[in-house]
């Protein structure tokens, strides 16, 4: 009939997109390939090939490649260029252009390496991954090797761009048309199952900071006590000008605490209540050395078995069940207990299987031992515990900051757009002039 438009056949509307995404992408992929250009691509997709390096991996190795990192939910890229591509502060250069913390990886004519964000991977997982690969025969093989084994180490999670687009290069006509199918029918769903990963994990994360309000309300409360028996005036006689220093110190500190926790929104905010708890009590001890004419204590940690029972006064040899023996500071009643060849009493809190010493109770209480007990001293105590073996995976430094160290400068996490704030110490200086036999080497590049 006159006036009445057809609808279109299925065939006839597939290869209209297929024209449009090759009228879209062509120029592009014609165009010179810039350090810009890849980084443009990854913050798009998982995998870039670059079309001149096209012959080392195939289109469909580089689908699945993209798929299997997609669906890990993890922030790797994966980069394929052609031999002859300059190497001076690739990575360094690259990251800093694709603004995204991550780990990075990079394929270059028959040469391989890796860098990657502190927060997503340490330096010598990194390396000891990049080395695990280096005798792998051909390109698909060694990427695959590498990705199977880094998404199994790394934390993190993807950026929420991939859930858009996918943006690889050197992709074939029939793969773009696949492509764009799939762009059509399943983008809303893919972008829809990043959101709920990362919601997921977020409200992993919100409950480990609830089951550490609990922890940390009942310290800053026992420090409320302990300032209330303390029975001190800044005007009573023979109070000094110390004494009152000391007591602001402590006044200020559980201020400190009731405040931060106020303003915590993750588990690894809890660290700045106990350190300034640790603080407060520290300032208390001195306060009463000075208060009794005793010389004035050393700064030592608090106790180990419970924070709460103040600094602590000696270091004591202790072995926890089925672990190694150790020297763990103590408190004075902690350590007759312990000469006399009786139980510490320890600090139980909630876990997933009932109360348990803190150390065994779950990964939040990294956060809050660590402020405790900072200054690289708690690995060495935690050696051998639930909580010690938890601290040493990049994933935990993802979720939980390390505890007691490095919280990722800024707080970038990995898939995070955090620009050009990084250290670029992670990412070398380059290639080191085309060495590209290091292992991963963050020293000089590859």
């Amino acid at each position: 009939m006159k006036g009445v438009v057809r609808p279109r056949s299925l065939p006839v509307l597939l290869a209209a997109l297929a024209l449009a995404l090759l009228t879209v992408l062509a120029p592009r992929a014609a165009a010179e390939t810039s350090v810009s250009r890849i980084a443009d691509t990854l913050r798009a997709s998982p995998v870039y090939v670059d079309p001149a390096a096209s012959a080392q991996l195939s289109a469909a190795d580089a689908d699945s490649l993209r798929r299997q990192i997609k669906d890990a939910d993890k922030p790797l890229f994966v980069a394929v260029l052609p031999a002859d591509y300059p190497t001076d502060r690739l990575f360094t250069d690259l990251r800093t252009a694709t603004g995204v913390t991550g780990l990075y990886a990079i394929r270059l004519g028959d040469r391989f390496d890796a860098r990657a964000d502190s927060a997503v991977l340490p330096r010598t997982a990194v390396r000891n991954l990049v080395a695990s690969v280096q005798d792998e025969p051909d390109a698909a093989t060694q990427l695959g090797a590498f990705t199977d084994r880094a998404l199994a180490d790394m934390g993190g999670a993807a950026p929420a761009s991939w859930g858009s687009s996918d943006g690889g290069g050197g992709v074939s006509t029939g793969a773009l048309v696949t492509a764009g199918v799939v762009l059509v029918a399943g983008g809303a769903g893919a972008y829809t199952l990043v959101r709920r990963n990362r919601r997921r994990h977020e409200e992993e994360r919100r409950a480990a900071l609830e089951k550490l309000r609990v922890v940390v309300d009942e310290d800053i409360t026992a420090f409320g006590e302990a300032l209330d028996r303390l029975d001190f005036h800044p005007a009573e006689p023979g109070a000094d000008d110390a004494m009152r220093a000391d007591y602001e110190r402590a006044l200020d500190a559980y201020d400190r605490a009731k405040s931060a926790m106020a303003a915590a929104h993750r588990p690894e905010d809890v660290r700045a209540v106990t350190e300034a708890l640790e603080d407060g009590r520290f300032s208390l001890t001195r306060l009463a050395a000075r208060r009794e004419r005793r010389p004035l204590p050393e700064r030592r940690p608090p106790c180990f078995f419970d924070p709460r029972h103040g600094p602590s006064t000696t270091d004591a040899a202790w072995t926890p069940p089925g672990g190694a023996p150790r020297e763990v500071p103590v408190c004075a009643a902690d350590a007759t207990r312990l000469a006399d060849g009786r139980d510490p009493v320890i600090r139980e809190v909630d876990g997933d299987h009932g109360r348990r010493p803190y150390w065994e109770a779950g990964p939040a209480y990294g956060p809050w031992a660590g402020g405790y007990f900072g200054g690289g001293l708690l690995p060495g105590l935690l050696v051998g515990t639930m909580l010690g073996s938890l601290m040493a995976t990049p994933s935990y430094a993802t979720d939980y900051g390390s505890g007691y160290g490095d919280f990722g400068g800024a707080g970038y996490e990995g898939g995070d757009v955090s620009g050009a704030d990084f250290d670029t110490g992670d990412f070398g200086g380059g290639f080191g002039g085309g060495d590209f036999g290091g292992g991963g080497d963050f020293g000089g590049g590859f």
